[in-house]
């Protein structure tokens, strides 16, 4: 059976999840969420990040993409330094 419990929204539009629901769910402060809205229903999906084993398999799988178009480690290393440093201009205002 579905956990039932109602709430309020502030003036600041912020709306308090009730306690049961977030230990159900195993929610804590600064969890994010995607809000999702269609006619009178909203859906609060708690974002998650994926198990780092994904992330293993994805990074194989662009090393395995990169031996075979023949590119080098270092190529590999310099394109990280450009976007790293494109996004650190990005958010200095630059």
């Amino acid at each position: 059976m579905p956990t039932l419990a109602t709430t309020r929204m502030s003036s600041k539009g912020q709306v308090v999840i009730p306690e049961a629901i977030r230990v159900q769910f195993g929610l804590s402060a600064g969890t994010q969420f995607v809000v999702l809205a269609q006619r009178d229903v909203m859906i609060l999906r708690a974002i998650t990040p994926p198990p780092m084993d994904e992330f293993s398999e994805l990074i194989a799988a662009v090393r395995r993409a990169a031996r075979r178009i023949g590119m080098q480690k270092s190529a590999m290393a310099a394109a990280t330094v450009r976007v790293r440093s494109r996004r650190r201009a990005g958010r200095s205002g630059k």
